[in-house]
């Protein structure tokens, strides 16, 4: 079996078996996913979330290029504290789908491109909550808007496709990670002091008490957000997923769009785009 001109192995095993998702599905959801999620990849290292035995059983990240991975995979290398690292670049269907079949469900994307890994261009808040009560994260979300808009920022919005939402909006390139990381941390921290109730930058999970984690500290040199349109590897098979803010209302959890909807939305995005 061959999706995009690479060869499938182990097509049929099951790796989200509550819902009998195979690695075939996942493939095929990749390669038709590959319009709209290739922009957001493209000339940005990754971080691979593989899970070769299917989600039940213990996935690893994956940072460095696998010395088996052919030549059509790019890499670069990228400067660490303790040396160097080669790390893929996902910029075409093909190498998509080859990650996709080497068991990767989830793609986390760096925060910078290639060419100014020291310079982000990408911001992002991801709301973590502390549990189930989806209708509070919704109410932060709206909250941290306002306050990115005080800010000239005009953020954009994604359900995680896991537990949480992000907030996110471009940058001009020219601050550096440890700029960029200072301001975002300015911004949670007066979140925390305009909501103390709701949210809490404590890195403690148990010192969290109920609220709302802010999480910055993905606006840092190395540091990866998930991709839109990446699955996430849970029961749902959810994905991360872009959504306008009017359709906020709707939503019922970050996993409202799923492997099994989410292209019902997409189709949905064409049509709207056509007329």
């Amino acid at each position: 079996m061959q999706i995009a001109g690479v060869e499938i192995s182990h097509p049929d095993k099951v790796l989200f078996p509550k819902k009998g998702i195979t690695k075939a599905d996942m493939i095929s959801y990749y390669e038709r996913i590959a319009p709209l999620m290739l922009p957001f990849l493209k000339d940005r290292p990754l971080t691979l979330h593989r899970f070769p035995g299917g989600i039940n059983e213990s996935g690893f990240y994956q940072k460095n290029a696998s010395d088996y991975f052919p030549s059509f995979i790019k890499t670069i290398k990228i400067e660490t504290e303790e040396g160097t690292n080669t790390q893929v670049l996902c910029n075409d269907r093909k190498s998509l789908v080859y990650l996709a079949n080497q068991g990767t469900v989830a793609f986390h994307i760096w925060l910078s491109k290639k060419d100014k890994l020291r310079q982000p261009d990408r911001v992002v808040f991801d709301l973590d909550p502390f549990d189930e009560d989806f209708e509070k994260i919704k109410e932060g979300a709206k909250i941290m808007r306002d306050l990115l808009k005080s800010k000239k920022n005009d953020p954009s919005l994604m359900t995680s496709g896991k537990s949480g939402l992000h907030l996110y909006y471009k940058l001009r390139r020219g601050k550096d990670f440890d700029r960029v990381k200072t301001l975002t941390r300015d911004i949670a921290e007066e979140a925390e002091k305009k909501e103390p109730g709701l949210f809490t930058t404590q890195l403690r999970k148990d010192k969290r008490e109920g609220k709302i984690f802010v999480d910055y500290l993905r606006n840092a040199y190395a540091q990866t957000a998930v991709c839109p349109y990446s699955l996430r590897a849970t029961e749902e098979a959810g994905v991360a997923t872009p959504i306008e803010w009017e359709e906020l209302s709707r939503i019922k959890s970050a996993s409202h769009y799923h492997i099994e909807n989410i292209f019902r939305r997409t189709a949905q995005l064409n049509r709207n785009n056509e007329e």
